[in-house]
Order: structure tokens, then sequence, then C-alpha cells
């Protein structure tokens, strides 16, 4: 569920890891229980700060636990001061890849995905406001936006960074893939939102995700789940945890497999995720954490909009002499290289296409504490992208090692008799890799003819960031920060599979990032927020080499893209049945990149937009009207414009072939960007008696239609889906099981044919120089995929002690 942070007084959480080591003497100095602390409760001082333990809860507690009927609909800033919700330095240096103080941020604890079936990420992000999702190459290949910063990506994440448990899964060029993500294995998710490069560094103009999994003590046995139902969609996974002694650990492993509601879409993926922390001293904290993702999938071909109207799940598409309409296809050389052997065409099934990737993470983290209120972190991260990547009429194949080091020291303390939060830190991290492009011949399974480009690429990034937190009254308080970071990008593109076309770049980037906030705690129910910040993402080393045509060259004057934007927002909860969070935000961005469909089907290339506004409002509520009854909503309103920004578009037909036209497109909206997007569910469980454990709720969500072109002549559809729920939990008395948990699911419950995913269209011109109306842009392929027609999922979960 959602988690409210504290408004002030005692860290509850804190409060139990310090019994842990003093519960013993507790209860030798008192015979009774000491009464429990709320999250309003006031501010104790640390040497009294000793509570007796709690019973392990049925969901993972990541953050201060609060009363049972309170909100779960969490925007950062509340809570004040990281000194009032954390206790030692330690725990405010967790908070800051979790809250940070003054940042717009949802918390989405397990509770309200874990009685559902849990596929991929979106069935997690859904819940936040800001965030929108769209399907990319891959079952749980998801799209992740941020306030539209990631909309128009083709395919992964980008201006977003990535963490797990802290540790950075974004590589050094800014590429994080949500293949490796298995709701299952998490106890909350943690979306931080709007410009964040202060903190985040490079690539964090539209904030920050962190997922956490489950403690090895919040686990305490094993779990062994399994869910599965329409289109052959099946999953087993198992989560083992346990504290023992100075050592917790947890292990999640998971099998998922399928046969696509797409043509050519099976996939079968297996996902090892472990997180182990052993307290060596007092004073010193080491923490492993491994990642280990498997993809084997088959991938179709994204229709054009005409072909999504004839035939939206690409039924019929086994060869493309007997295709039936709407089948997308795939020109290939006969010969694997060029067409003077002729070529032939291909649909996705009979090509082979598809994807055969490995993603292995190892990270170590060391933690010294000085003292109670000095934190010394160091981290370490080994992060390897294998790729084999047919996909459409060339095959990506490769393997990008990368690694991340960042060192740091959070202080508390006092200034000027204030209290202070302080911190400082500086990192290095780099990725060297060859990539090589193959085209893809006849023969099926991705056959690879001979090799078109070669990529030898280098990225490096390093800086300093710090950052100052001020409590200046008890209702205000205040937060300063700021990043410096340089980016080097080396890389050599051999095109033409001979060696005969070289085309270099050697770029360097440097970048600062300022960021202000306050935070005013009107009263027990009011907080307000303001924040002003900056973020700056730099160009990936394969920008550099495509040009607008699709084909390789010189690209490399791109520019650093950066964004200011300024947060306003309040967060409300007059009672513990009640949360509303709202936030309006307006940001500015300077060569913005964008990156825009090419002539060739698959192949984008990367321009800076001069100037572009991205604004909007977030809107969070959790209402629990009557006792078992709960009303969720999370909706977003974006209107993104280009301010300043000329796209030239070449003729490719006589007699004007090779001339270049001018469009302005100032005042346009950026494609890709749906204005409205709404989530909301209603839901009743019941609390007590024989049907204690039984619950429902229905869910809707509604995506608005948005541009898929830069001249705004071609809208993708949109959308609303109805899914409904029926779950049952129950503790069971036993020496072995300690609980079970069925569902039942039905979603898109009235079967819409919709649009689950719309790569940006490049728009075109006539020999005249005119625009191609959108009837001639609905023919364009390389962009649609349809989404789920109505499915049923079923599963159950048994704890074991």
């Amino acid at each position: 569920m959602f988690r409210r942070h504290a408004l002030g007084g005692v860290s509850v959480l804190a409060l139990q890891l310090l019994l842990l080591q003093s519960s013993t003497i507790a209860r030798a100095e008192t015979e009774k229980e000491l009464p429990s602390v709320t999250v309003d409760a006031p501010r104790a001082a640390p040497q009294r700060a000793v509570r007796k333990p709690v019973t392990q809860a049925t969901s993972v507690r990541a953050r201060a636990p609060k009363p049972a009927a309170a909100s779960v609909v969490s925007s950062s800033g509340q809570g004040g001061a990281v000194s009032d919700r954390a206790s030692g330095a330690g725990a405010a240096r967790n908070q800051l890849s979790q809250s940070p103080t003054g940042q717009t941020a949802t918390t989405i604890d397990r509770s309200r995905y874990d009685d559902r079936p849990a596929f991929s990420v979106g069935d997690i992000l859904r819940e936040s406001p800001g965030v929108s999702l769209k399907q990319g190459n891959g079952p749980r290949d998801l799209g992740i936006s941020i306030r539209g910063s990631n909309a128009r990506n083709g395919f992964g994440i980008r201006n977003i960074v990535l963490f797990e448990d802290g540790f950075p899964v974004t590589q050094p060029d800014g590429l994080s893939r949500s293949d490796l993500i298995d709701p299952h294995a998490y106890g909350a998710v943690d979306v931080i939102r709007g410009p964040s490069s202060a903190l985040y560094g490079n690539y964090a103009t539209g904030g920050a995700i962190n997922f956490r999994t489950r403690p090895g003590s919040s686990i305490d046995g094993a779990e062994i789940g399994s869910e599965g139902g329409s289109f052959g969609y099946l999953s087993n996974y198992m989560t083992f945890g346990k504290k023992v002694g100075n050592f917790e650990g947890s292990l999640f492993t998971s099998d998922v497999r399928g046969d696509g509601y797409l043509g050519n879409s099976w996939f079968n993926t297996q996902t090892v995720n472990f997180l182990g922390t052993y307290k060596a001293t007092p004073d010193d904290r080491f923490t492993v954490k491994i990642i280990n993702n498997d993809l084997f999938t088959r991938l179709p071909i994204r229709s054009s909009l005409n072909q999504y109207y004839q035939n939206p799940y690409q039924q019929g598409c086994a060869t493309w002499t007997t295709a039936a309409a709407g089948c997308g296809s795939v020109t290939l050389f006969n010969n694997g290289f060029n067409n003077s052997a002729g070529t032939d065409k291909e649909t996705a099934l009979q090509a082979g296409l598809g994807r055969n990737d490995r993603r292995t993470i190892v990270g170590g983290r060391w933690e010294h504490d000085f003292d109670n209120n000095t934190t010394w972190r160091n981290q370490f991260v080994f992060d390897d992208r294998n790729i084999s990547q047919p996909t459409g009429s060339t095959s990506a194949v490769g393997d990008y090692p990368s690694y991340n080091y960042m060192s740091d020291i959070t202080r508390r303390g006092e200034i000027f008799g204030l209290e202070s939060t302080s911190f400082f830190g500086a990192f290095y991290n780099t990725l060297t890799a060859s990539g090589d492009t193959f085209n893809v011949m006849p023969g099926g399974n991705g056959t690879l003819g001979r090799l078109s480009t070669n990529l030898l690429s280098e990225t490096t990034n390093f800086g300093v960031r710090a950052r100052e937190e001020l409590k200046l009254t008890s209702a205000l308080t205040a937060v300063a920060g700021l990043g410096w970071e340089r980016t080097h990008l080396r890389g050599v593109n051999t095109a033409g599979g001979t060696g005969t076309t070289l085309t270099t770049a050697d770029r360097q980037f440097d970048n600062l990032a300022p960021e202000f906030a306050l935070l005013y705690k009107v009263n027990s129910d009011w907080l307000v927020r303001a924040r002003v910040a900056s973020g700056y993402g730099t160009p990936q080393v394969s920008n550099l080499f495509v040009l607008p045509s699709g084909t390789a060259g010189n690209n490399t004057n791109l520019a650093s893209q950066s964004n200011l934007g300024y947060d306003l927002g309040f967060d409300w909860t007059p009672n513990k049945s009640v949360t509303l969070s709202a936030t309006g935000f307006y940001e500015f961005f300077r060569n913005e990149i964008v990156n825009q469909a090419t002539p060739v089907v698959g192949v984008t290339y990367a321009f800076n937009a001069p100037r572009s506004e991205h604004r909007g409002v977030e809107l969070a509520a959790d209402w629990r009207f009557l006792p078992g009854w709960r009303f969720t909503a999370a909706y977003t309103y974006l209107d993104e414009i280009y301010t300043d920004y000329t796209e030239n578009l070449t003729s490719t037909t006589a007699p004007t072939s090779g001339t270049v036209f001018r469009f302005n497109r100032a005042g346009n909206k950026i494609p890709g960007i749906s204005p409205n997007e709404l989530t909301a569910r209603l839901g009743y469980d019941h609390a007590s008696g024989r049907l204690a454990g039984l619950g429902a709720f229905v869910e809707v969500q509604w995506k608005d239609s948005f541009y898929m072109d830069n001249a705004n002549l071609l809208r993708a559809s949109g959308y609303e889906l109805v899914n409904l729920n029926v779950h049952y939990r129950t503790e069971l008395a036993s020496e072995a099981f300690k609980s079970l948990n069925v569902f039942f699911e039905v979603r898109n419950v009235f079967d819409r044919t919709y649009i689950a995913s719309a790569n940006n269209i490049a728009n075109s011109v006539t020999s005249a120089g005119v625009q191609n109306p959108a009837s001639v842009l609905a023919n364009t392929t390389g962009s649609i995929y349809a989404g789920s027609p109505r499915a049923f999922v079923a599963g159950m979960k048994v704890a074991f002690r």
C-alpha cells in the first residue's frame, strides 16, 4: 500500500532497530509495557527511544509503521526533516534512496499487489501518479515514464535512474530495462519524481525509482507461489528469508513463461535476486546484492495504425505468402549482405525475431559508523548486460560490462543550534563495450548474415554531490543540494562491414545541478512543500552515429539536455482515514534529447529540441470511508509542448529528391505523451468472523489519446480498462505453515482492444514539400503493439515457518 511519511515524531522503525540491542536491559528495568508510539507523537530523546519488538506484520513495512487505519498515499517531504524520520546517520542515508526530504515521491507497499497477479513492473507502478507505462520489446520490458520523461523512447528506460536496495541498476550510458524486475521479489517501491540530478546524477531528469526487496526477517521462513491463466501464462516462484545472529538474508527465484497474446510472442525468463547483510561489528555492516535474469522471447513486428485496426493481435502471420491482412513483415537480404542476390519478405514468426539476453548484477556495500551521527558508505557494483537481439532486419549482438563505485559520508548534528543533516559523496562509473549489428537473413531463428556495423564505445562519469538539510524551526525545514559531474564519451563506428567507413567521436560534458526545497508543516493535518531543482542527461555514444535518414553517419554535435523544474504541493491528512496529496509542476527543458523515428523501420535518431516545456498536475488519494472499504486513486495531467524547434524533412521523391524542407514545431504537443491518466480502485476486505480475509476490488485504468508525430497529425486512441479481483488470505494454525493466500482476477473485463505501446513515427513530405496527411502516416509501420485482450489469472501463495 502507499505509505504516508511520518509527519514528525519518532521513527518507529528506528525504535525497533534500537531495541534489538537493548530490549534485555529494558525488560529488566520495567515490568510493564511502554505505551506505543505513533507517527504523530512528539520526537523523543534518543536515550529514551526504547520500545518492545512488534510481531511480524503481514506486509513489509520498510518505513515507519503507522496506526492500522493510516493512509497509504505518500508524497515525499512528509515528515519534515530527515532527523525526524530517521534515527542515526545510517538511517538518514537510506532515506535519500527512498524519499529525500522535499522531493515529490510515492511509496507503494507490497500489500497493494500481494493479493493479485504480479507479472511485470506495470502491476506495481500504475499505483503512482506521474508514472506512465508502455509495452516494450519483450514480455516484461516496459517503458517507464515519469512526467513524460521517457514516453518517446522506443525501448528500455531512459531519463530515470533505477536502484534496487540502493544499488544502481541503471548502467553508465543511462539505459535501464525492466526485464529483470519480478514484482513478487519486492516489499516496497519508491517513485521519486522531478529533476533529481543533484542527488542521483546523470540521466535523472525525470526522477528515480528504488525497488526494495523483502528483508529476511520479514519473511522469516519461506514462501512458495504460483499463478497462471490465459495465453499459457505460468509463474512459479520461491522466496527464502531469515535473520540469524548478525546475518540477515533473502533469496528470491522465479520461472515465468507464456505463449503471449500476440503472434510470435512466447517467452521464458528466469530471475534470481539475493540480498544479504552481515553486521561484522557494532559499527560495520556489509551488504551483498546479486541479480541474474535470463530472457528468451520471440518478438512480433510493431504495426502501423492501419495494420493494428485490421489485425491487432497479429494472428495468421505464419509466413508472408500466406499472411492474413494486417500482418507485418521485414525485408531480408538473401545473401545476408546486400540486395544483389535479391530480397525476401518474411513475417516475425518466419524470420524468428526475438531476444536472448542475460543481465548479471553483483554489488557490495560497506557501511561504517564513526559514531551514531556519522556514517561512511562505500559501494561497488558490477553490471553486465549481454544481448542477442534479432528484432527486425538487423540483430544487435554485444556484451556491455560496467563498473560503478560511490563513496559518501552522512552526518547528523547542529549548525548554529539548528538540527542538520549533511551529505557529501563522490562517484565514478564506466562502461566499455563493443556492439555489433548484423544483417538478419532468411532461414528462420534470427539467422545472422554479414556484419553491418560495429561500435566501440566508452562511457565514463565521475563527480561529487553535496546536500544540506536544516530544520529552521519546528515547522519549517530547508534543503539545499548541488551536484557536479563530468561525462566522457568515446566511440568508433565502423559501417558497411568492410571497415572502410569510420566515424569517431570524443566528447566531454560538464554538468551542474542545484536544488532547493522548503517544507512547512502548517499543523498536524497540512504539509506544504515547494521545490526548485535541475536535471541533466548526456547523449549515449550510439546517438552520435545515426543520421535522420536512419543511416550511419556523424551526429556528434548533440548537446546535453537539461531541465529546471518547479514543484508546489501539499499533503492533507485530516484523520487516519483520509489522505490527499497534490503537486503542480512546471519544467523548462533546454536541448531536450528526443528520439525520433527514421525512414528505416526500427531505427531512431536523436536530436536536440532547443526548448520545450513540461507542466502538469499529480494527484493521489486514499479514502477509507467505511470499515473494510477503501478507495484509492492516482491521476496525472500532462501538458508538454515544444517552444523552440524546427524540424528538417527531406523529400525522397522526384523532382525534389534530396531537398530539405523546414517545419516550425513551436507550440506543438510533444508526441507520445498522454495528457490524462488515471488508476482508481474500490475495494472491500472483511476483517472478522468466518469471512475474515475475504476481499475483492474493482480497478479502472484510463489513458487518454495522444499524438504519434511531431506535426500532431496522427493520434493513438486512448482506452479505459476494468479489472476485477477476488482474494482470500488466512493464517494457518500449523507448525509448518504460516498463511495461505489465493486470488482470482479478470483483466480487461469488457475485452477492450487498445494500444499498449505506440512509438513515434516520422513525418514525411511530398515532392512539393507539403507534409503528408494522417491517412499516409497511418500506414507507417514500426509503431504499435496492442494490449492484452480479456485474460483470466488465478494464483496462490503458501508461507512456511
